[in-house]
């Protein structure tokens, strides 16, 4: 703990949830050209119970989710934890809903195993739960994804049991506007600054929602011909105009 900066959180019988310049306890000791960017994250019961993530591919969602189920973990187990300051409400169980696999043997397609996922969380998380869930509705096509992922969103909030605190990271950037349906439900974003027809990630959070994923950039930084990259700009300015 001495070596790597971590430091000693309050943990307590509330629900609160707030860490201060909360690092990954993994990714910073493998980040090479650039210091690890730490960040603030609240959750609480009565004003912040739901964090709605948006923001592009690379910039760090998945990171800042991760980082906040260690921290919180790596806190009821006794040990230090790689923040600033962290104070720590019991939490009675981590429930993720991360990343994408197949159960093809068992004849279950990727949304199949998302969904059942996603169902045990909603069937089992309390008040006293944390619930990590990233691109929920995203195996399927968009109209069927953002209702799915709008209703679970909904049901989160308004169940009068659970109530789980929650950080939901999402492409869907209709979500943002549950921010102004609910008190609870905040909007936040991964900042991105464009200079010269540039993308740079800022791996920061800052309030608000965002309303661009930079797709294509994100393809052009894989090495994506550029034929293809200048053609979906094109398409994309299509289906933005109508």
């Amino acid at each position: 703990a001495e070596m790597n900066h971590y430091v000693c959180p309050e943990v307590n019988d509330g629900t609160d949830i707030d860490i201060v310049d909360g690092r990954h306890p993994v990714i910073e000791k493998s980040v090479k050209d650039e210091d690890f960017v730490p960040n603030d994250i609240h959750l609480d019961s009565r004003e912040q119970q739901i964090m709605i993530i948006t923001g592009p591919n690379m910039a760090g969602k998945s990171t800042i989710l991760r980082q906040t189920a260690l921290t919180v973990l790596m806190a009821q187990m006794g040990s230090f934890v790689p923040a600033e300051s962290a104070q720590i409400g019991l939490v009675d169980r981590i429930f993720t809903r991360i990343g994408a696999q197949d159960e093809i043997h068992a004849g279950q397609s990727t949304f199949m195993v998302e969904m059942i996922e996603a169902a045990n969380i909603l069937h089992h998380a309390t008040d006293r739960s944390l619930l990590i869930l990233d691109e929920i509705g995203r195996g399927t096509s968009t109209y069927d994804g953002v209702s799915i992922a709008w209703a679970m969103v909904e049901y989160v909030h308004n169940h009068p049991q659970m109530r789980a605190k929650t950080l939901f990271a999402t492409h869907y950037h209709e979500l943002t506007e549950l921010a102004e349906l609910f008190t609870n439900i905040k909007n936040c974003n991964v900042a991105v600054r464009e200079w010269m027809d540039e993308v740079v990630f800022l791996h920061k959070i800052l309030p608000g929602g965002t309303d661009k994923s930079y797709g294509i950039h994100v393809a052009k930084l894989a090495g994506v011909p550029k034929s293809i990259l200048e053609r979906s700009k094109e398409i994309l300015e299509e289906l933005e105009s109508t």
